[in-house]
C-alpha cells in the first residue's frame, strides 16, 4: 500500500483555507500552492509588485520544502497563476527562471486568473521528487 504522509508546518506561512502545506505520496510531494504572505504575518502580503511576490512565494514554497522533506532543485513540476497575465508574465518568469540553477527547470503551466486568496499577483503549487 502507497504510504501518505500529510503535512501540516508550524513554521510555514498561514494556510489561506483548509489544506496541508504538502502531502508525500510514495516518493512524490505535492506542495500546496503558496501565497506571497510575510513568515508569521498572517495574511500580509510582501509589499511590492509581481517580482516581490514571486521571490516570496519562491521562499514560502522552499521553507514548506524545507519542513516535508522535500528539495527545490527536485522540483518536476509546478502551476503558476497570475492574475494579471499579459503584465506580470515576463516579470515573474524571470525571477521563476534565476531561482532554478542553469539546465534545472521544471515542467511548467502557467494560467492567468480572475482573483486568487488574499488579494495576491501570484500563487504557485509544486510536484517534488524524493
Amino acid at each position: 500500500m502507497l504510504e501518505i504522509a500529510r503535512f501540516l508546518l508550524p513554521g510555514a506561512p498561514q494556510r489561506v483555507a483548509p489544506f496541508s502545506h504538502a502531502v508525500r505520496a510514495g516518493d512524490v510531494l505535492f506542495v500546496t500552492g503558496q501565497m506571497p504572505t510575510l513568515p508569521g504575518g498572517g495574511m500580509v502580503l510582501v509589499e511590492g509588485g509581481i517580482e516581490a511576490q514571486t521571490r516570496q512565494v519562491i521562499a514560502n514554497l522552499k521553507t514548506v520544502l524545507d519542513g516535508s522533506g522535500g528539495q527545490w532543485e527536485r522540483t518536476v513540476f509546478a502551476r503558476v497563476y497570475l492574475t494579471a497575465f499579459e503584465r506580470d508574465y515576463a516579470a515573474m518568469n524571470a525571477v521563476w527562471e534565476a531561482s532554478f540553477p542553469p539546465g534545472g527547470l521544471p515542467a511548467r503551466t502557467c494560467v492567468g486568473v480572475t482573483a486568487l486568496a488574499v488579494g495576491a499577483l501570484v500563487e504557485i503549487d509544486l510536484v517534488v521528487a524524493l
